[in-house]
């Protein structure tokens, strides 16, 4: 389990936001937590560093991209050994259609999230990419009706750290 990073208030109003908007320029992140750029800068740099920032990335709208069907697939691997695990989360990573993989406890050893054109495309992913595969035993797919973003994921406050 990784280590935590000790956060100061000032840490905290950054990340804040940042995660509103990671556009927000180091003048006026400064400005609004009151140092100047230069520690701002210093700070979020550290931040980054220290891996409490991972990155920032681009949303785009599959629908708009072609891919309006979108679907959970809850995918079990036999027998589930490491040899077979790391190739098969690699293959499955590489797909363009495959948005998140995740890797369970449960009856269940991946929840494979994709993007899809529509329903001929998602049963030859299925088919094509996931049951052809010799160690998968099972995929049961769950279509996706809507999906709402939750977040974002705000630090704790810092009376929550000091306990």
């Amino acid at each position: 389990m990784a280590e935590s990073v000790v956060l100061d208030p000032v840490d905290l109003q950054l990340l804040r936001l940042l995660q509103n908007d990671a556009r927000t320029t180091y003048r006026d992140l400064a400005a609004q937590v009151g140092v100047a750029p230069s520690t701002c800068l210093d700070r979020v740099t550290r931040l980054r560093r220290s891996g409490v920032i991972l990155g920032h990335r681009l949303q785009l709208d599959p629908a708009k991209l072609g891919r309006g069907l979108q679907a959970l697939l809850s995918v079990q691997v036999r027998p589930h050994r490491r040899e077979l695990v790391g190739p098969f989360v690699e293959r499955i990573r590489a797909l363009p259609e495959a948005l998140t993989v995740f890797h369970l406890t449960g009856p269940d050893d991946y929840l494979v999230h994709v993007a899809v054109a529509d329903m001929a495309d998602l049963q030859r992913l299925v088919l094509d990419e996931f049951t052809a595969r010799r160690e998968v035993a099972r995929v049961e797919t769950r279509l996706i009706f809507q999906q709402w973003d939750c977040g974002p994921l705000l630090p704790p406050s810092p009376s929550a750290q000091s306990e």
